[in-house]
């Protein structure tokens, strides 16, 4: 994927918006403009601008888990790998499984 240049802002009704120019595979507009046509977004510039927020989102709920870990680990010490797999088992026997995913994926296979 290419970087992105921004080039310049819309006029006064849309001084929030920011119009940019960027490099992105295929198969991602592709789907954008499936999206467009089966009218679950307005328009290319709104997917992307979905994408985006998803992205920003992502970000910052990962600097916020970060952040809780740091000071955890501050207060409580470091996270032991024994802890980790601890924590994996119990929210493993804690799951409910839906029957979708690598392990059934897998049973399925095996089963053929």
């Amino acid at each position: 994927m290419g970087g992105i240049i921004v080039a310049a802002t819309y006029d006064a009704l849309m001084s929030t918006k920011v119009r940019l120019s960027a490099s992105v595979d295929a198969d991602l507009v592709a789907a954008a403009e499936k999206a467009v046509v089966r009218g679950r977004f307005e328009s290319l510039s709104a997917w992307v601008n979905e994408a985006l927020r998803l992205k920003l989102d992502q970000e910052l709920r990962l600097e916020a888990l970060s952040a809780f870990v740091s000071a955890y680990e501050r207060q409580q010490g470091v996270i032991t790998a024994q802890e980790m797999a601890s924590a994996v088992r119990h929210a493993q026997a804690r799951a409910i499984h839906t029957g979708q995913g690598p392990r059934a994926k897998r049973r399925r296979a095996s089963h053929r």
